[in-house]
């Protein structure tokens, strides 16, 4: 009975292994005459790469410094603190620097460790209206800005603003 069991194992793994090794074998070949051999078709070519695109260059816009604030006629100012003064700058459409179209300006903002209010006038100095009196911290409170043209008693005050500060 054990040899029984032994040729039926070996006969079973016999037509296992030959079955697999005709499974592995490529059809064989049409020899009939009136159908002719498959031509090979060449493989699709990949489709053309498009060009990328140039990278749109996208001009950033100028940063003004400190407290930006657009004017009327749309220009634009620029107020900071700079060493502890004020620091008025002038600025055209575009935010390229400009030299001030007003002779100068009084400033008012709250001294947050006194009563009352602090003043002060910003003259010409270089490119920008520049303060004397020197601005404590906190930079949390609106400054009243006023621009005038014009010199001694016959200036005129032009411009006024109320400029929420977070110097």
């Amino acid at each position: 009975m054990v040899s029984d069991m032994k040729k039926l194992l070996i006969a079973f793994a016999c037509t296992t292994f030959a079955s697999c090794l005709l499974a592995d074998q490529p059809a064989p070949a049409s020899k009939s005459t009136d159908v002719p051999p498959a031509k090979s078709v060449p493989p699709k070519a990949a489709p053309a790469a498009k060009t990328a695109p140039l990278p749109v260059v996208v001009e950033e816009e100028p940063k003004i410094p400190g407290t930006s604030v657009k004017r009327d006629n749309g220009t634009w100012l620029g107020l900071e603190v700079v060493g502890g003064n004020y620091k008025l700058s002038f600025y055209d459409k575009k935010k390229k620097a400009m030299p001030p179209d007003v002779t100068r300006a009084n400033a008012r903002w709250p001294n947050p460790r006194a009563r009352g209010d602090d003043r002060t006038v910003l003259n010409l100095s270089g490119k920008a209206l520049v303060g004397a009196k020197v601005v404590l911290p906190p930079y949390v409170f609106n400054v009243y800005l006023t621009l005038l043209k014009g010199e001694g008693d016959e200036a005129k005050a032009v411009e006024t603003y109320v400029i929420p500060f977070r110097g």
